[in-house]
């Protein structure tokens, strides 16, 4: 085997991985899953109490 072989070989294989991510990504069978993290940064987090303050700080 020759290095040209073994390079255009890893350049299928990187492809064909390639193609493979793109199109698990974008199967119909992942957006719901996609939309509901796309929207965690909007989420009300009321149900989680406020981290507990410091009051030292306040009294300076």
């Amino acid at each position: 085997m020759s290095f040209g072989f073994l390079h255009g070989l890893l350049t299928l294989l990187v492809m064909i991985l390639f193609l493979g991510i793109v199109w698990w990504a974008f199967s119909s069978r992942q957006k719901q899953r996609f939309d509901e993290a796309a929207n965690l940064p909007f989420a009300d987090d009321n149900d989680q109490p406020d981290p507990k303050r410091s009051r030292k700080g306040d009294e300076e």
